[in-house]
This record gives C-alpha cells, structure tokens and sequence, in this order.
C-alpha cells in the first residue's frame, strides 16, 4: 500500500540515517538533517530509528493514505493537520485510510520530519534509501517527491500511541551556540582574527541547504602571511586540495564561513578552520536563513563530553518511550 502525494511542498526528500562508507568515492553520507528528529519521529511509531522518514523543509506536503496506518511528525514547528484537524507534534497518531495530512506555516525551526508506521519502502541504493539529488541517488528516482508520486510503505512494526515529553528535547537558544573544534588550519589566521571569529556574532545566510550553511556579519579574516603553495591557488584561502570531514567549516577568502553539513563534497582547495561538533550539527538543519550564531571553542574532549551526552539522551528517550 502506497501514500498519495497530493502537494510536495517546498523540498521534500526521502531521508534515513545515509550511507557512510563511500566518502572516499565523493559520495557524501546524506541522511537526515536533523538525525535526533528523525531518530525519535522513528521510535514513536515503532519503526527501527534509521528507517526512511520524509524531510520537508519550511513548508509541508500533503499526503492521502491508501491505508490505515500510524504517524509522527518531529523536528520544526508546523501545524499538523488531519483532515483538517490538528494532531500534536512529537506524538504518534492513527491515520486511517483515506484520510490527508496536510500543515499549516512554518512557525519556528526548518525541516519537519514525517515518520510512518514501516517505514518508506523505496529501493535500498547503496546501503540508504537517503536521497542525494546532486547524484541522483536514493529516494524516488534521485529526486524530491513531486505531486502523484506514490510512496511505498513498510511492513509495520509496533506502532501504538506514544509521546515524547518536551523536557526531553533540547532546550531552544537565542543566539544559536556552536561548538567548534579548531583544526588543520587554525594557524592560518591570525591571533586577532582566532579571537574575533568566537567573539563576534553570525548570522545564517540565505545560502543554507543540505550542502552547508553560509554565515555573514563577522569581520573579514586576516591571514598569516605565507608562500603560495605549488599547486594551491592564489587566494590566501586556498590550500592544495584537501579532505572535508562532515562540519568542516571553510572560509573562502575568508569572509564568510561555510559550515558543509549532509550532502557536501568530501573536499576541495579551500582551508578549513575546524569543524562543528557532530553533537550541534542537528541544530543547524532547523536553523531558517538570519538566525543568530554564536561558535564557541572547544576542546576534543568537550567534544567527546557531548557526543555521550547526546547518546545518553536518546538512550533515554528510547526507554522512556518503550515503555508507553
């Protein structure tokens, strides 16, 4: 049995946890934006955590169901309508067949994530059914949904009512804080420019996407003075081609920092002057274009502090939620 897609909204893939192990091949990870929402949109409905899930992003579809089914929907605000009615976020619900989802404006956050009982049953390429549109991999033919699309649905699991209580979720920030591990090529700017870069307050640009985040409003990056490189490009920014780990964060002529987040290249002939923690990279997929950031420096076993701390919050989740 299939869901109908009735509207597609503004982009709305077919997302999982990716498809780690091909990075070296330039094919990026992919999967969720924002994995803790998709994690837990999975628990509520009974599904494992890395099923395929729908991501939208800052407007919702509209979906007929062609069978009775149960639904989550996490990450973004967004009015949850059934047939007109609302159904609350971070709970399961019963859908019935025939019936339509559909949502309101997007209230606060940028991607919503829309879990069904089994799951989106689209072909397995590579390991994911994550749909990477830059290679035209995974989803519904390497593409976002579009109207009349029939999405396949899984064989469900246990699905049932359950709700995640908000004390769980992390708590919202006002300015954003991003925590930074500095690396290969910190030393390529300047003492003042290191300190101003945590000092001074960001801004996410309209270029945000599934690639990377561009951020404005800091202070033009000063370079250490240097030799060009053989083989690097003449910009102070340019480096010979080197790897990207997922949350580097490059600067190109360092004026305003990219951080690449699911979909970017594994690298290229930009420097980069660290990396976002894997434990805040969710945060920046619900993160809407003049959002305020602040990065803060860390060290690597803040970092490792963070990564546990996050896992032990999921762990909690999952027991709390098993036992609903």
């Amino acid at each position: 049995m299939t869901i109908k897609v009735l509207k597609a909204g503004l982009s709305t893939t077919i997302q999982d946890l990716g498809r780690p192990g091909y990075f070296h091949l330039g094919i990026p990870e992919g999967g969720a934006m924002d994995r803790f929402a998709l994690r837990v949109a999975n628990m509520l409905v009974g599904n494992d955590e890395g099923a395929a899930c729908l991501e939208a992003v800052f407007m919702g579809p509209e979906l007929e169901f062609e069978r009775d089914t149960w639904v989550a929907v996490t990450g973004a605000t967004m009015p949850i309508l059934l047939d007109g009615e609302t159904r609350d976020g971070w709970t399961s619900f019963p859908v019935k067949a025939g019936q339509v989802l559909s949502f309101g404006f997007l209230k606060t956050g940028a991607r919503i994530y829309i879990a069904v009982a089994g799951g989106i049953d689209t072909p397995v390429q590579l390991g994911s059914r994550s749909t990477y549109v830059i290679g035209a991999l995974g989803g519904i033919d390497g593409r976002p949904v579009a109207v009349s699309d029939m999405l396949p649905m899984g064989t469900p699991g246990k699905p049932g009512q359950r709700a995640l209580s908000a004390d769980l979720l992390r708590p919202a920030q006002n300015p954003v804080e991003l925590r930074v591990l500095p690396g290969l090529y910190w030393h390529r700017i300047t003492e003042a420019s290191q300190e101003r870069f945590f000092a001074e307050e960001w801004t996410v640009a309209p270029e945000a996407d599934r690639m990377g985040y561009r951020f404005r409003g800091g202070t033009p990056m000063e370079f250490v003075p240097r030799e060009q490189p053989f083989g690097a490009g003449s910009d102070p920014s340019n480096i010979v081609d080197g790897c990207y780990a997922y949350g580097s964060i490059q600067v190109p002529g360092g004026t305003e920092p990219i951080v690449l987040h699911r979909d970017a290249v594994s690298g290229g002939g930009y420097f980069t002057i660290g990396a976002v923690i894997s434990a805040d990279m969710d945060l920046i997929g619900q993160m809407q274009p003049n959002t305020r950031v602040r990065f803060v420096k860390v060290d690597m076993e803040t970092a490792l502090n963070a990564r546990k701390a996050r896992r032990e919050r999921l762990e909690t989740i999952r027991n709390t939620l098993a036992a609903q």
